[in-house]
């Protein structure tokens, strides 16, 4: 039995908490007088501070909130029925999981959980060459992407053990990605993801479906200031600027944000947006082009090619 108090378990500021969990600071302590949950101890400056167990939950409630689900519904249910809940929810991916193939997929992330990182690689690896990149993008990671999520928000997947995934993936698909033979008939894209939007391998994925389609792909990383996104355009004469953006990203606020992206770009520089934030399927714009799952920048890049001729 662990006797610790509470003060010598590992605690996390409200900043932390915010950052971790997507969540404001505004919403906790909302929350925390209209649910009692979370409920924070004090360190010596009187400031809050959560435990693990609280953190842990919290992610799972935001993940669920992503999902549709109702807070006042959901935030008094212990870690078990929040694991349970999760463990069915994937609403908000936008991505297809296979009808048949998920065991498959599954057995292929039990191979992060046994420590077999570089038998996990080479699994990927010799898919890529089986499948051909675009399949093993959509067919594969997609729906992987979905199970981590799912696993880790069910407390299976340890956080390093999602990190490790990520980095396996990335590396997998940046070799493929090196040997795309294009011949730039397509727009020139430009792919990043605004500040505070820290998850890129989103944005990798799409870049090699962009490159499959014969656009020229400029990626600037994760978290461009909108002002270099600008200057960024104009320096390399984008068409397109991509943004990718996770399910963490459902504030209103994330319209607002790429709508004044938009007003600092060249008046023909286009914005697609694509990924899980759920702020962008309900707050519509003229402003932007969504994307709603990777197989829609196919028929993006062909609808660029007919209206712009000439560039193509």
């Amino acid at each position: 039995m662990n006797t610790r108090s509470e003060f010598e378990q590992p605690m996390f500021s409200i900043a932390a908490v915010e950052r971790d969990t997507g969540l404001s600071k505004d919403t906790l302590r909302v929350w925390e007088k209209r649910y009692e949950f979370p409920v924070p101890a004090r360190d010596e400056f009187g400031e809050r501070i959560y435990p693990t167990e609280q953190v842990e939950k919290l992610r799972m409630i935001k993940r669920l909130l992503d999902a549709g689900h109702r807070p006042g519904k959901i935030i008094k249910l212990s870690a078990d029925e929040l694991s349970s809940l999760a463990a069915v929810s994937s609403a908000g991916t936008l991505v297809r999981m296979p009808a048949d193939g998920v065991d498959e997929l599954q057995d292929y992330l039990e191979l992060i959980k046994q420590g077999k990182s570089d038998e996990f690689k080479q699994t990927m690896s010799r898919l890529v060459l089986t499948r051909g990149l675009r399949r093993f993008v959509v067919d594969v990671v997609a729906p992987m992407n979905v199970l981590v999520g799912d696993a880790w928000a069910r407390g299976y997947f340890e956080i390093f053990e999602e990190h490790l995934y990520t980095e396996v993936i990335q590396v997998v698909l940046r070799n493929a990605l090196s040997t795309i033979q294009t011949s730039f008939k397509g727009p020139r894209v430009l792919l990043t993801t605004l500040p505070n939007e820290l998850h890129g391998l989103g944005l990798l994925m799409a870049e090699c479906i962009f490159g499959i389609e014969g656009a020229h792909t400029i990626s600037l990383g994760t978290q461009t200031p909108i002002y270099d996104i600008g200057l960024a355009c104009q320096s390399k004469n984008v068409d397109v600027v991509a943004l990718s953006f996770s399910s963490v990203q459902s504030s209103p606020a994330v319209v607002d944000a790429v709508m004044e992206l938009k007003r600092n770009l060249p008046p023909n520089t286009e914005v697609w947006c694509g990924g899980a934030s759920s702020a962008l399927r309900k707050r519509k714009s003229d402003d932007f082009i969504l994307l709603d799952t990777l197989d829609d920048i196919v028929s993006a890049v062909t609808n660029w090619r007919r209206r712009h001729p000439d560039r193509a």
